[in-house]
């Protein structure tokens, strides 16, 4: 499955009021496995950000002068995101931006180009509920380094949520290895005699990824995984 978990940054809290996105962010995962294959863009919103905007995210117009409008990055965007789920922490905010800035191109909606949306807020909140769940709080609930998060970036946003989201959905059931053929093994056993015992064999592949999934347990406990001492 292909997954793009994404991040915008805006001028303001609604596009109905005239804000516009300023920042976009993404990250390609593959079958639960990074791809490397980020999408980033600044991009010029044709008018300043609200105060309350820009403590929050730093992006001031002066350095946006010359980055591209929406327009001219929009076919790119829509090329990378097409056909994938889309992760996002508080969906509706992010898809409001998006609809408005398709919207004022005549261009279809990212419910045409991407179907299937996985609103991390909502399904935090169903696990813990009563409890902060915004990106910082489950980046400390799930372990995950934020340092570098003074501001709010799109990219490093993206990146974070994508550590979060495979953190928060790893589930026992994830670890658990279809059976595959089964071969059969004598033991010589003195009292019993032989006796045949069956043999599920994992193939390269499935040990493949159990040491990923090994290592993404170790590096969201923090390093404590007693499998890697096993």
């Amino acid at each position: 499955m292909r997954q793009i978990i994404l991040d915008t940054e805006t001028t303001g809290l609604d596009p109905a009021l005239g804000n516009r996105i300023l920042e976009i962010g993404g990250v390609e995962i593959v079958d639960r496995q990074p791809t490397g294959k980020h999408f980033h863009r600044y991009i010029n919103p044709e008018r300043e950000s609200e105060e309350g905007a820009l403590q929050v995210h730093g992006i001031t117009s002066e350095f946006l002068a010359d980055k591209p409008k929406f327009r001219e990055i929009a076919q790119e965007f829509l090329d990378y995101v097409a056909d994938a789920e889309l992760v996002i922490h508080n969906a509706p905010f992010d898809l409001a931006f998006l609809n408005h800035e398709l919207r004022l191109l005549d261009m279809k909606p990212m419910k045409d180009v991407c179907p299937s949306v996985i609103d991390t807020l909502k399904k935090a909140r169903e696990l813990h509920p009563g409890k902060r769940n915004n990106l910082d709080a489950l980046c400390e609930r799930y372990q995950i380094n934020n340092a570098g998060r003074t501001l709010h970036g799109a990219l490093l946003d993206a990146q974070l949520l994508a550590e979060v989201y495979l953190a928060m959905t790893r589930g026992q059931g994830s670890l658990m290895i279809d059976s595959g053929p089964a071969t059969l093994v004598r033991v010589e056993d003195s009292e019993r005699g032989a006796v045949e015992i069956t043999v599920l064999r994992a193939s390269a592949e499935e040990l493949a990824a159990h040491e990923q999934q090994v290592a993404e347990i170790d590096k969201a406990s923090g390093g404590k995984c007693l499998w890697k001492s096993v």
